[in-house]
């Protein structure tokens, strides 16, 4: 029994010898990262030895490893990076069946673009909630990428409307915590669902273009995910005060996390307050709060639970675009939208947006390699745009016992720059009489002097109305979306080989989307009457007839409503998208390439809930029949690092997308008519083909990207809505205009490059190069509910518009930019740039382009038409080139136990003034009018253009602890 026990005991330490030595023969290397200044561990680090594809990540304590990998032996260079850091080199040498302990090693924050983009948020969040599409600012760029030219993009190129590769942001793919924030509607962002929360959003990852990314297939401009989770943030607090003249006046975030505590709970609170009476532009209000919350569980060191909440309530007084003659009068900055009432700036047309997201995500490393992400997200709230409604009447019987309509019209039109009130509208005729004269001299000194809606003067209407037993006239009403969303994902991330990593996800969408006019404010009157009197003027019906097809809602005829009451319209949209995504990436020593491949299908459903008078019975009311669309896509690309510090990058994409749900329906606010109705066939899907190529250039003293590419768009639909005097054989009316099998091209170069003179100062140039034209003719219709047309449904072809070769419109195709940036080792540090801007281009009229524009009312071609003139006319007007020039800089210190410090920026120093966009107006879309109109020399239906900031600041004060 003794000799057994012996060999027993001899068995047992022989073993743990054997383990202990196979392990101090095991290759390894690990070290800790820390924050340089607070000193605390820094959760996902990458870390990558430079010479081969093997990477690990630091864990939640800040800790890495290479274990279980085959790791090069000899000098090697490891690589330590992360957003919002200085990315580390380094120098270690690795022993064949030796463990190389690093410690620990500190990372110092990049304070150049943490600060820069604080200044980019605040810059794009005044421009990207307009909800007339004049703005093409590509915020999915807000991140802290590292590449010179996407910089550039982002923060100085940004404040022209500059769109990278000529594309709209519903082009770019926005994740909060995986999940896709891009709205249905629209196929863009909504910026400020989460606008005010900069302290939050510094953990962003970055997929340019159309390169791979981890989580979705992704878009033309690449997938920003966000990252909301209350673990990965910095443990301690920040208080920070801003002020500007850009979009708001003031703002102040105070933001705490608590880290991960021992018992594995991590909590995250951001609070933020942005307010001013106006911005740049005069009567644009801010007034905005945003709350946030984050809740994190490590349940074992396998699963986490993380809860995500953030409540954003916003409302912003907007601008509109003004034409030439506006300009010359009252300047840039001027808004005819706001007015005082009872000594206060009140602004008619103002944006509210109030959508609280919800979200959990369950975070589950089900092996060291393997990972997989469930998210759950819920969205509800509401999004508004008031203006004013002047087409007040009343329902009244007359001498022969019927019922008529008093209205359609009564009220003058109230906006200040309404053409019947400028001085050109008085000119108009060839030659002007001296009462002619002195009418537009007083229109154009009452446009000096005042210019501004007259708020009192809509109330007194209104208590007169009242005071004789009739209706208001004017009403404030809101254009309303209430939208519930349910979002849910699951997404896998497994490295199946050291060569191989394999991305999946399966994604559900199902929104119910509530659209109606609702009354905000009566404006001192009792009541307003729920009739399109547009339809009054109608003839050719008989008087119940026209009395039918004015009501808004046959269910509820003439009806009065009141505040809080919905009117006009009301209807549902109902959606649902199914997607699946899975991509293979491999990575060898010279060569990485991926593959992807993506599938969709999406469903719109219309249930109308008022019966239109213009479209009777199931036309309007109810649900209308569903619409499908499926999609698919692949896309890949490969890195071939050719010698050292050089590497070239090619991606390749083809794939389609449904149209989004505002271009699916022809009108929705009035009947369920699809597209594909009107079109008489299935509505087809956009089809997107696109290829880029880059030469990479990486030293210790210069980085440098030069990438060409060649997108092509086909098959896109546009709807848009306007006024026009102008349709052959029809006269005005209201119309949509519906524009299919729209084909563009987007063809272009990027470079980007800086050169790190010495340890403190860095040269950096960026440019842009684009040529972005409509690349076919496509068909345009246009449907009106007023008695315009005599076509079923009141719908007419007009064939093919001529678009073939004319630029698109939405910022400079071209744009460059020179500057410096020095960092000094006591945290202080300045830059500035100047950029060069070019090659922008009004927004044509479609309307224009199509054979309405050379016939007369008859519908027959005009006699004296010139196709020489008519050339002249149609020239797509190009926007002047310009220089600004930019600053930037800041300071932080060190306090005891707090740093402080300070961030500021002066954008457009020498005031420049320029035109940032703008556009044809369609009143006049035929040759003799437009003739006639070129012949003036202040035009009365001009384009109307906007103008950019001039001289801006922004400054930013913290604390740190």
């Amino acid at each position: 029994m003794i000799l057994k026990s012996h060999v027993s005991k001899i068995i047992v330490v022989l073993f743990l010898s054997c383990i202990a030595k196979t392990h101090a023969q095991q290759t390894n290397v690990k070290g800790r990262i820390i924050d340089a200044i607070s000193k605390e561990n820094i959760a996902a680090v990458a870390i990558r030895i430079k010479a081969s594809t093997i990477q690990s990540t630091t864990n939640s304590f800040g800790v890495f490893d290479f274990k279980n990998e085959t790791l090069p032996l000899g000098e090697q260079i490891l690589i330590i990076s992360k957003p919002g850091y200085i990315t580390k080199r380094f120098p270690i040498v690795i022993n064949e069946g030796k463990l190389l302990d690093l410690k620990k090693i500190t990372l110092q924050h990049d304070f150049t673009i943490a600060q820069s983009q604080i200044a980019t948020i605040s810059l794009s969040d005044a421009e990207i909630n307009d909800a007339d599409d004049t703005s093409f600012t590509v915020a999915a760029l807000l991140h802290a990428n590292r590449d010179t030219f996407l910089n550039a993009a982002a923060f100085d190129f940004s404040a022209t409307f500059f769109r990278p590769r000529g594309l709209n942001n519903e082009n770019g793919k926005v994740l909060i915590n995986g999940i896709e924030m891009n709205k249905l509607a629209t196929g863009r962002p909504q910026w400020s669902n989460w606008g005010g929360l900069n302290d939050v959003q510094r953990n962003q990852e970055f997929s340019a273009g159309i390169s791979q990314n981890d989580y979705t297939f992704g878009d033309l401009l690449g997938t920003s995910n966000i990252i909301m989770r209350a673990s990965t943030y910095r443990k301690g607090g920040r208080v920070s005060y801003a002020s500007s003249n850009r979009s708001y006046q003031g703002r102040i975030i105070g933001t705490y996390n608590s880290g991960i505590t021992r018992k594995g709970w991590a909590f995250s609170l951001s609070l933020a307050r942005r307010f001013g009476n106006q911005g740049f532009i005069q009567g644009t209000g801010y007034d905005a709060n945003s709350f946030f919350i984050a809740i994190e569980k490590k349940l074992n060191k396998y699963h986490s639970l993380n809860l995500t909440g953030f409540y954003t309530p916003n409302r912003r007084g907007r601008s509109t675009a003004i034409t030439e003659e506006v300009f010359n009068i009252k300047g840039a900055r001027y808004n005819p939208n706001w007015g005082y009432q009872d000594g206060k700036i009140r602004n008619a047309r103002e944006r509210s947006v109030k959508e609280p997201v919800l979200m959990i995500n369950h975070y589950w490393d089900v092996t060291p390699k393997t990972s997989i992400n469930t998210n759950l997200a819920f969205q509800t709230g509401t999004i508004a745009n008031t203006r004013i409604d002047t087409g007040g009447g009343d329902l009244v019987t007359n001498t022969s016992g019927e019922s008529v309509y008093l209205g359609g019209g009564r009220g003058a039109n109230t906006n200040p720059v309404h053409p019947d009130h400028l001085p050109s509208s008085f000119l108009k005729e060839a030659n002007p009489t001296a009462v002619d004269y002195q009418n537009a001299f007083l229109a154009q000194q009452n446009l000096i002097n005042n210019g501004q809606l007259d708020w009192d003067t809509l109330r007194q209407t209104n208590q007169q109305n009242a005071q004789q037993g009739s209706n208001a006239t004017y009403i404030l009403y809101e254009d309303r979306n209430d939208d519930t969303q349910l979002t849910g994902n699951i997404i896998l991330n497994s490295r199946i080989t050291n060569h191989l990593t394999l991305n999946a996800s399966v994604k559900y969408r199902n929104l119910k989307s509530e659209n109606f006019a609702r009354v905000k404010d009566l404006l001192g009157g009792t009541g307003f009457l729920d009739v399109d009197l547009f339809a009054t003027s109608a003839s050719g019906f008989s008087n119940t007839a026209l009395t039918n097809r004015a009501q808004s809602d046959l269910q509820n005829p003439n009806r009065i409503v009141g505040e809080g009451d919905r009117f006009d319209y009301n209807y549902e949209i109902n959606a649902a998208v199914l997607n699946g995504f899975v991509q293979a990436q491999f990575k060898y020593k010279n060569l990485d390439f991926f593959v992807s491949g993506n599938v969709a299908n999406t469903t719109y459903q219309r249930n109308g809930l008022f019966e239109n008078g213009y479209f009777p019975g199931v036309q309007s009311l109810g649900m209308s029949p569903a619409v499908s669309f499926k999609n698919y896509g692949v896309k890949g690309g490969a890195t071939f690092r050719l010698h050292g510090k050089h590497s070239a990058v090619v991606n390749a994409a083809y794939f389609n997308k449904a149209p989004t749900i505002r271009n699916t329906f022809v009108n929705a606010r009035q009947n369920n008519a699809p597209v594909s109705q009107l079109i008489g066939k299935p509505q087809e899907t956009e089809k997107i083909q696109s290829i880029d190529a880059s030469y990479v250039f990486r030293s210790s003293k210069i980085k440098a990207r030069l990438t060409g590419y060649y997108t092509k768009i086909l098959d896109a639909t546009n709807i848009s809505f306007f006024f026009t005097q102008a349709i052959a054989g029809s006269g005005a009316g209201f119309v949509q205009e519906i524009l299919t099998d729209i084909d563009k091209s987007h063809l272009g170069a990027e470079l980007g490059i800086e050169y790190q003179i010495t340890p403190t100062i860095k040269l950096k140039g960026a440019a842009g190069i684009g040529r972005f034209k409509y690349d076919n003719n496509p068909d345009l219709a246009l449907a009106s509910t007023s008695d315009i047309f005599t076509d079923v449904q009141g719908i007419r072809s007009f064939g093919k518009s001529s678009l073939k070769g004319y630029y698109l419109s939405g910022g400079p195709q071209n744009a460059a930019q020179l500057g410096f940036e020095y960092r000094d080792p006591k945290f202080w540090w300045f830059g500035a740039t100047t950029n060069y801007f070019s090659n922008a281009f009004i927004s044509i009229s479609p309307f224009a382009r199509t054979t309405n524009f050379n016939q007369d009312v008859d519908g027959l071609p005009f006699n004296d038409f010139d196709q020489n003139i008519a050339n002249n006319l149609l020239k797509q007007e190009q926007f002047d080139a310009y220089f600004l020039v930019n600053a930037i800089g800041g300071k932080s210190w060190k306090i005891d136990q707090y740093y402080v410090g300070f961030f500021a920026s002066v954008n457009n120093i020498f005031n420049q003034q320029y035109r940032t966009g703008g556009f044809e107006q369609t009143r006049n879309a035929n040759y003799r009018r437009a003739l006639e109109e070129s012949k003036r020399q202040t035009p009365v239906f001009g384009p109307k253009y906007f103008y950019g900031f001039g001289t801006s600041y922004y400054i930013n004060f913290y604390v740190r602890f």
